[in-house]
């Protein structure tokens, strides 16, 4: 095999690679004698085929597996032999003139073709042990406890048959038909629907039209739905309910002892209060990790600048900007509603996509340098919590697709990965922990100085707040 570099410039790189004819049929001739023992061909006893009728009958196709054989394994054994890394898989062209082809085939003709890709720049990884970060923390109190178990055991309240009119924290239950002009429409129907009036379960509007009906009323309630609604052939649009209330029940006390705790799957009211507790504390803890990670890529944001491969940037920014046009149209919003431009707003994406990859690459160079891994045990872990995320009649299919397609496995690998070297960094760094109250813990990093390179451009830009704060929160 020959290998010829055409082109070096920058990170690009492009590889002329040519098998001479001799080879490609020394390699169709051990496929052929390996394949002869397993031939049935009428006329000729096993293992008797001679090896120019099987050629005859096998050579083009076998060829053709040789080809295929070639094409796969070369870029791995020229990279290998080059000392790089490529930053995606090298792109293959060979020539599309169907007689060249042929010939290749017939092995008549060297086989040649081209390898094209962009290598992952080498990185000299930096003294990081004078980055210092402040992790901010937060004591939760006992009333915020008892908020959240009241919260959690109203979930598990009584309710009781009550005569008279509806009243907000009333549970109704009714039957609806919406209608849009006059036709009803996909999903706007129901039959013995529970509703807590005032629990914001339906769209605005609704519940209030609810307060002060009574059982075996009817009633047509009037709505809009909101112009960010998710089903966008409703959003923004008027619509009438009619509206059958068959029940007005009143809740009963709630009281938070051992009994309602039960109800909930726990032992006693004790042991409520520790599981709500734990599941406050690891919300405010995912936060802090979120704050500290920010401080962690920001510092290093200042170490390394380098050129990213463009093909990796060309992704990222794809996959952010389809994101933001998601938000934007489900918010039925336009850019100018966000006080920013189309042109600004891909500018500023644009950096942050080179951002996320930048800092990607140097992640991992410095697990790599570290021995940082994430074992199968882990990964499995990681697989069952993404597939946990679907609904339970979906959950083999997701399973079989992530079994299927290692690209997908490797996107759950490499958030894994990448949280583990953040944990082998705050092992070499100077962390200070700092005791604040709740509102500094969760205010909004982009409105307090993040850099320049995380922060959004305009205040009121929502969604480039979400997507600014991605490289740390993802």
């Amino acid at each position: 095999m020959q290998v010829t570099e055409t082109l070096n410039t920058g990170l690009k790189r492009e590889i002329k690679v040519i098998v001479p004819k001799d080879d490609m049929a020394e390699r169709l001739n051990r496929r052929l004698a390996d394949a002869k023992d397993r031939v049935q061909i009428r006329g000729f006893r096993p293992g008797k085929v001679p090896l120019a009728h099987l050629k005859k009958m096998y050579g083009k196709s076998f060829m053709a597996e040789v080809v295929n054989e070639i094409i796969n394994d070369s870029p791995r054994s020229v990279l290998s032999d080059r000392g790089e890394k490529a930053a995606m898989q090298p792109e293959i062209k060979m020539t599309e003139d169907e007689k060249e082809a042929e010939s290749i085939l017939n092995g008549n003709a060297d086989l040649e073709f081209s390898m094209s890709y962009e290598v992952i720049p080498a990185i000299e990884l930096k003294d990081y042990s004078g980055i210092a970060v402040t992790r901010l923390l937060y004591d939760v109190p006992a009333d915020e406890v008892e908020k959240q178990v009241a919260v959690v055991a109203d979930s598990a309240r009584t309710y009781e048959p009550k005569k008279g009119k509806a009243e907000t924290g009333d549970k109704v239950t009714i039957d609806y038909l919406g209608k849009i002009d006059g036709e009803a429409f996909e999903g706007g129907a129901a039959d013995d629907a529970d509703l807590v009036i005032g629990s914001n379960q339906f769209i605005p509007g609704f519940e209030d039209q609810l307060v002060g009906v009574k059982a075996g009323e009817e009633k047509v309630i009037e709505v809009t739905f909101p112009e960010g609604y998710p089903a966008q052939h409703l959003a923004g649009r008027a619509a009438t309910f009619d509206i059958k209330v068959k029940q007005v029940q009143k809740p009963g006390d709630l009281v938070i002892d051992d009994e309602l705790a039960k109800t909930l799957g726990m032992e006693s009211a004790e042991r409520l209060r520790e599981v709500v507790k734990s599941q406050i504390e690891s919300q405010y803890g995912a936060v802090t990790r979120q704050k500290v990670k920010r401080q962690i890529l920001d510092a290093l944001d200042e170490q390394y600048r380098f050129d990213a491969p463009a093909k990796l940037v060309e992704t990222e920014f794809d996959n952010i900007w389809n994101q933001v046009n998601r938000d934007l149209q489900q918010a039925g919003k336009t850019f100018a509603d966000e006080d920013t431009t189309e042109e600004e707003a891909r500018a500023e994406y644009q950096r942050l996509a080179e951002r996320r990859v930048r800092l990607g690459l140097v992640l991992a160079e410095i697990g790599e340098k570290a021995g940082v891994t994430v074992s199968d045990d882990e990964l499995q872990r990681g697989l069952y919590e993404q597939i946990r995320r679907f609904p339970a009649s979906q959950q083999q299919e997701a399973f079989n697709f992530y079994r299927d397609n290692p690209s997908a496995l490797a996107g759950i690998r490499a958030p894994l990965y990448e949280e583990k070297v953040i944990d082998h960094l705050l092992g070499q760094i100077s962390v200070t922990d700092k005791q604040v109250g709740r509102e500094e813990l969760l205010a909004d990093d982009a409105e307090e100085g993040a850099s320049e390179e995380t922060k959004p451009a305009k205040k009121k830009a929502a969604p480039k707040k979400k997507a600014a704060k991605a490289d740390a929160e993802e």
